[in-house]
């Protein structure tokens, strides 16, 4: 992702671009934060149905795919850069709380808050593993859901 090519697309001067955002980390931590905006909005608006935590986290994460595979360019971008940044960017942390408020869905589970921020951030670890080989061409959008099914059973057996 180079920074004269976003200005470009955005119909602005580099310069410009450069006045809101001095670093390329610096746009893509905009970006994620206005997705995960996004994806919480959409959730507010149509909460998951699921019976079980682990549908409820297995729809919002595919809800994000289809959000973020509509330009897949940038997809694989943001997560390309997330996985190199040298910088803390709060992508795993938001999702992480995210994911957990939809798997609990406002009940108490009998594990340390710790613990359950760590499972629900492990299965938002696998989800951008998952992403980046579908952007790859290597996984279906159907193979990484079943992929996600499997992990997030596992990981929120306990909520």
């Amino acid at each position: 992702m180079q920074m004269r090519t976003v200005a470009e697309r955005a119909g602005v001067a580099l310069g410009t671009l450069y006045r809101y955002f001095p670093s390329k980390m610096d746009l893509v931590v905009a970006v994620v934060g206005e997705e995960i905006d996004l994806l919480e909005s959409s959730i507010e608006r149509r909460p998951p149905h699921a019976a079980h935590p682990a549908g409820r986290a297995v729809d919002v994460l595919m809800r994000a795919t289809r959000g973020l595979m509509r330009e897949p360019e940038l997809a694989d971008a943001l997560i390309r850069s997330l996985i190199m940044a040298e910088v803390e960017a709060p992508f795993g942390d938001r999702m992480a709380s995210l994911l957990l408020r939809v798997a609990t869905d406002g009940r108490t589970v009998n594990l340390p808050a710790e613990d359950q921020l760590a499972l629900t951030g492990s299965l938002a670890g696998v989800w951008v593993q998952e992403l980046l080989e579908m952007l790859r061409g290597r996984r279906t959008y159907e193979q990484i859901q079943h992929r996600i099914e499997i992990a997030a059973e596992r990981l929120l057996a306990g909520f």
